[in-house]
């Protein structure tokens, strides 16, 4: 596998994108295909209209329907977009005067979605209507046990559907077939607040909105933090509900649990950016459902201050657990890759990798196959013991593959393989029986060997170009941060160029402080974190070599100063 670098092409008939922009950060707009200044307005007036997502208001109907003795139960998914699409129902509708409580499926009970087994659990609190959130798209048992007993069913939902829609009173999906909606790429958060918006609508309509009463807007933060968490696209309609987020955040107008999740991460909210979401706060919240159950996370989000604390500080010791878990994990994996590695032959290089190990934690085996993934540039599904004769595997993907894709058609194929599966092009979740692995193992490997741009998008690393030595600068890695939000589809900019490294050393086992030099002998701080696998010996970095970087600012003790963060270490 060679690793290439590939420079984005940057528009040259965009028209003029605003007076005073840093020319480093139109270069970068320009290459993510922005050709307007009107594309950058990141203000509510901007946002996609309300009542353009398809049954919108027949859901706002459904749930106005409940307001007088209904009784509504929000099912949750157990990852951050879940939590925080939750803890929003929950806060807009109990604000707004319904009678609302929350579910959320314990992944190593009863697994992903509305079951039948999480239906019977929530009959128990006799709703009138169940509303699902970041899931219930491929629910069909669970919405049929549900009309069964009686129950209503709202699906708000933003996965893929399959061939067959479960028969719920609403559906609200941007991806369902033939929908025009504008934004597809929402979150299961951005999915409710939608709901959510035309609710509130329709409650000023009938004269119950009450002036009193907090708007939709009122929780952007939740929106932001959820989409950011669940590397949706951050198309113009998703970075203006981020970047809405982001400034109530800075602005200190955030739900207590975000404040409280913030300080457990050390991360100062008058400076937060999408990165800050994306690497301290959701992996934080993301470890109530992997390791534990997300009620922590979603009582955290919904909790006032004193409350919210405690939580707080208890997802942190779950987050640092997970980390411990995780690293080990990693560790086997990696040494796993290694000897595929050696095993393969020069004749044909594997498409995609499986890895399963009995002690392995099935909460943790997503993040273990996203880090394998990025270093062997393949798709990668990690496999956990779920039950007896069943594996229950996540799986990352590669630019070029889509990974539901991919699944569906194996599944077409060889009926009976997969038990269940769904997800995005980037990532899915699957069962398996556990004696079928190395025969899905080999049939993963050549469906994926069919997708004709696998090799190259994979193996290319893009950038956006080189920047004169003048231009790295504290100036330009402060234009380039607040020129996000920064995320899927539209990404954080990165640079290359030639530069000697003088000095590298291992901190913390798997990151490398480096001092490297420039054009005209300009010196930069620089760290590669996880650069280093601590099973390998390999030499650290020496000499001239082609760095693939972002520009961060490195504040300690009120100094702030420029810090390069080198993603790849490439020759010359």
């Amino acid at each position: 596998m060679m690793l290439r670098v590939v420079r984005r092409p940057s528009r040259s008939d965009a028209g003029p994108l605003g007076a005073g922009l840093h020319p480093v950060l139109e270069r970068v707009y320009r290459a993510r295909g922005v050709s307007s200044a009107e594309e950058l307005d990141t203000s509510l007036e901007h946002l996609t209209p309300v009542g353009t997502l398809e049954s919108v208001e027949a859901a706002a109907e459904l749930l106005l329907a409940q307001r007088d003795g209904g009784r509504i139960l929000v099912v949750g998914d157990f990852d951050a977009d879940g939590a925080t699409s939750t803890a929003l129902m929950l806060r807009a509708l109990r604000a707004w005067g319904f009678e609302a409580d929350f579910l959320v499926p314990n992944r190593f009970e009863f697994g992903y979605g509305l079951t039948p087994e999480i239906v019977r659990v929530a009959a128990e609190r006799a709703p009138s209507l169940i509303v699902t959130v970041d899931n219930g798209i491929a629910s069909l048992a669970g919405v049929a046990e549900a009309r069964a007993l009686g129950i209503e069913v709202l699906v708000t939902d933003h996965h893929l559907p399959g061939s067959e829609l479960p028969a719920a009173r609403v559906i609200v999906n941007p991806n369902l077939p033939g929908s025009r909606f504008a934004s597809r790429s929402l979150a299961g958060v951005g999915v409710a607040f939608y709901v959510l918006a035309a609710l509130r609508r329709r409650l000023e309509a009938a004269g119950l909105g009450g002036a009193q009463r907090p708007g939709v807007a009122e929780w952007l933060d939740l929106v932001a933090l959820g989409t950011v968490a669940d590397l949706v696209p951050l198309d113009q309609n998703n970075r203006v509900l981020v970047e809405q987020g982001l400034k109530r955040i800075r602005a200190g107008r955030c739900v207590p649990g975000i404040r409280a999740l913030l300080e457990a991460a050390s991360r100062p909210s008058t400076r937060l950016t999408s990165a800050d979401l994306a690497f301290a706060v959701a992996p934080r919240l993301n470890a109530a459902g992997r390791l534990d159950d997300m009620s922590i996370g979603i009582q955290c989000l919904l909790a006032e201050a004193d409350a919210a604390a405690g939580l707080a500080a208890r997802l942190d010791a779950l987050n640092r657990e997970r980390r411990e878990i995780e690293s080990r994990m990693q560790t086997e994996a990696l040494a796993a890759v290694r000897g595929l590695d050696e095993a393969r032959t020069r004749a044909r290089e594997r498409s995609a990798v499986c890895l399963f190990d009995e002690s392995w934690h099935q909460g943790v085996v997503g993040l273990v196959a996203s880090r394998v993934k990025e270093r062997v540039r393949r798709p990668v599904i990690a496999f956990a013991v779920a039950s007896d004769g069943e594996l229950r595997g996540s799986a990352r993907s590669v630019p070029g593959v889509h990974i539901r894709d991919v699944l569906a058609q194996l599944d077409a194929s060889h009926p009976g393989l997969i038990g269940r599966f769904g997800g995005h092009a980037m990532a899915a979740g699957l069962s398996l029986p556990r004696a079928r692995l190395d025969e899905f193992a080999a049939l993963l490997d050549a469906q994926v060997a069919r997708w004709p741009q696998r090799g190259a998008l994979a193996d290319a690393i893009e950038t956006d170009g080189e920047l004169d030595v003048q231009q790295i600068a504290l100036e330009t890695a402060e234009a380039l941060r607040s020129g996000g939000p920064w995320g899927q589809g539209f990404p954080e900019p990165s640079f290359d160029g030639l530069f000697t490294v003088r000095n590298a050393r291992v901190v913390g086992e798997r990151h490398v402080k480096m001092w490297v030099q420039g054009p005209r002998n300009r010196a930069f701080d620089a760290i590669a974190f996880n650069f280093r696998d601590p099973q390998a010996d390999a030499p650290l970095p020496q000499g001239e070599q082609r760095l693939v970087y972002r520009l961060d600012i490195n504040e300690y003790q009120g100094e702030r100063r420029l810090q390069l963060l080198v993603d790849h270490v490439l020759p010359p």
